[in-house]
């Protein structure tokens, strides 16, 4: 008798052993930035809108503070000058000093600023002259640190001037929107800072020019805090800004309040 049995087939069928069946399979290679964990781009999306938003808002919130403690000396940042006459904007800081000093907020004006190439005279020069001629604030307390073609540069050098005198305290007096930054590098080199900025001028005319300055003034704040650098931008030292001559301040300084 004959018995007959089932072979039961291959899993893998009759292939031959050279069937693809027999080939080892290549595993598709994944790019790394599929790895990436979702959580982490969007972190990393979050950081880079945020960021400058925090600092547009720490910049316009200085701008609406009026710092006025008593220090050892009002700070005047530079602004253009025309062949030793102070620019409107210039001025505008040096009549906001010299209020200032007046009320007794501190005993000595500093100007600072270099002078843009070709110029005769010196942003601080000029400043100086204005507040001992116009502003009839004794020479003996006015002093100027003519370096500095930027705010950064300024400030390096007002630091020196602050430890020779042996003051630590200063109110910087510029735009609004350049509070934040000037108090940082102020702050950097050695000097307690406050802020009062000036009320008038080109970068307060219209709510278009207030959000241009902002937002410049961020993009400078995070160059300097993250890169240590400061980002020279246009004003009047390079190019004139057409001021409504109603809003000028006048040759005159005003009369003790």
């Amino acid at each position: 008798m004959t018995l007959e049995v089932e072979v039961p087939e291959s899993e893998t069928g009759d292939r031959g052993a050279d069937g693809p069946a027999d080939r080892p399979r290549k595993r598709r290679k994944r790019s790394p930035w599929v790895r990436i964990p979702l959580w982490v781009v969007l972190g990393l999306l979050a950081v880079a809108v945020l960021t400058p938003l925090t600092v547009g808002a720490r910049v316009w919130h200085q701008a609406r503070q009026d710092e006025r403690p008593r220090s050892d000396a009002i700070i005047v940042l530079g602004a253009a000058q025309y062949n030793g006459r102070p620019s409107p904007t210039l001025q505008w800081r040096l009549q906001h000093a010299l209020d200032l000093y007046r009320e007794g907020v501190a005993p000595a004006i500093v100007t600072v600023g270099g002078k843009a190439p070709g110029d005769n005279y010196t942003e601080a020069g000029a400043g100086r002259t204005w507040l001992i001629e116009k502003g009839g604030v004794p020479a003996a307390e006015v002093f100027a640190v003519p370096v500095g073609r930027d705010t950064l540069g300024s400030m390096e050098a007002l630091g020196k001037e602050f430890d020779r005198h042996q003051w630590s305290s200063g109110v910087i007096v510029t735009d609004p929107w350049h509070g934040l930054r000037s108090k940082k590098m102020a702050e950097d080199n050695g000097i307690e800072a406050a802020a009062s900025p000036t009320r008038s001028g080109p970068s307060v005319q219209t709510r278009e020019t207030q959000l241009q300055y902002i937002a410049r003034e961020t993009g400078g704040y995070l160059s300097y805090v993250l890169l240590g650098k400061s980002v020279q931008v246009p004003d009047e030292t390079i190019r004139r800004i057409n001021i409504d001559p109603s809003r000028s301040p006048s040759s005159d300084p005003q009369p003790t309040r």
